[in-house]
């Protein structure tokens, strides 16, 4: 596992190889060590390898060398996971682009990177109103005290309400940054970064020393997204990030919920757009939306299917055939897949993908599997 992290490491400095690149490469080689070793030829098999592509490998794998490279790295950035590591955040193996380097710093509670502690996002505009900062804050507590983690990204605003809030009702708040770890901004925030260092944790894809640049933002916004179960937009206009984090949500199968407000107001125009699109109302019980988030299986408290029946076939290859044997007639979760496999993430959804295809496994909602 260390020396695979120096693979990660080195694949992920050669430019135009992206997340979603790194996956096909795990998916298709098995290891990246064994993509790192592959010959152009073999790399040319992966989808997405064109010859500009090849090209940039060829040029730039001679130069690195991945344990080298990780001990360079680590004297920077001592703290940082990547997919193969077992504090890696379960829930963001389960999206198409999980970063292939996650640095923190604060408190690491693994009940939550192992999905047991429910996280949820909060995001909204860094303007928003008096009725948007209330019920920020009101939501945020409540979240805190009924034990979720809030999720959010430090901006001014909606971000800054629901950190402070959650940490003043003595819950833990977790920031996903579009800077290194250790740059705040806006530098408005360094009292509440600093607190969030001592009883929450802070998160960024970009090392050390990384500055603000616009394109970074909505970038981040897919972590948000995918580490939380839900994601709560309280104001957000037309143009919000928030709303991109918002289709991240509904694109990795996560819920979405909207704090309603006036056709008129400028900050709800967002939010009256993703109820029109099937997001759910945030109403005025909150005990109500309490309820629908506690409703929201974690990894320890999904209860387990009764256990599958071997459904043994000759032709089957054996990941797949290790897959299917996890899978009853009750619907399982991605993650619980993953933990009962012992698979990794890409492995399992590509198997998912191609028993699908066979017509032997069905796919529910909330990235659930059923056979058929």
């Amino acid at each position: 596992m260390a020396v695979e992290r120096g693979y990660w490491l080195a694949w992920s400095q050669i430019s135009g190889i992206g997340p979603v690149l790194l996956q096909r490469l795990q998916q298709h080689f098995g290891t990246l060590q064994a993509a790192w070793e592959a010959s152009p030829v073999q790399l040319q098999a992966v989808e997405g390898f064109g010859f500009q592509t090849l090209q940039k490998v060829v040029q730039q794998r001679s130069r690195l060398h991945p344990e080298q490279l990780l001990i360079q790295h680590q004297e920077q950035n001592p703290n940082f996971w990547t997919p193969v590591d077992p504090e890696y955040p379960r829930l963001l193996l389960e999206i198409p682009s999980p970063p292939p380097l996650l640095y923190f710093r604060g408190e690491v509670e693994l009940r939550e990177t192992l999905g047991e502690t429910p996280l949820v996002a909060i995001v909204g505009t860094r303007q928003p109103s008096e009725y948007g900062i209330r019920w920020t804050r009101q939501i945020s507590t409540a979240l805190a005290k009924n034990g979720f983690t809030v999720v959010s990204g430090l901006a001014e605003g909606i971000d800054t309400e629901s950190h402070a809030a959650a940490l003043k009702a003595g819950g833990r708040t977790i920031a996903v940054l579009g800077t290194g770890v250790d740059v705040i901004y806006p530098a408005k925030n360094q009292q509440l970064y600093k607190q969030i260092l001592t009883a929450g944790l802070v998160l960024s894809e970009y090392p050390s020393k990384t500055p603000p640049e616009r394109a970074q933002f909505p970038r981040r916004n897919r972590i948000i997204a995918g580490l939380s179960r839900a994601v709560l937009v309280m104001e957000a206009p037309l143009k919000s990030g928030a709303l991109i984090t918002a289709n991240y949500a509904n694109e990795f199968g996560r819920d979405v919920y909207v704090l309603p407000g006036r056709v008129d107001d400028y900050p709800s125009q967002g939010c009256l757009k993703l109820l029109s699109q099937g997001a759910a109302p945030i109403l005025k019980e909150l005990d109500e939306l309490l309820r629908m988030l506690g409703a929201i299986p974690t990894i320890d408290s999904v209860s387990v299917s009764p256990e599958p029946q071997q459904l043994i076939l000759p032709d089957l290859p054996p990941e797949l055939q290790q897959v299917i044997n996890v899978i009853s007639s009750e619907s399982l979760a991605f993650d619980m897949i993953i933990q009962q496999t012992g698979m990794p993430a890409s492995v399992v959804s590509s198997a998912l993908l191609q028993l699908e295809l066979m017509g032997l496994v069905l796919q529910k909602p909330g990235m659930k599997y059923q056979r058929k």
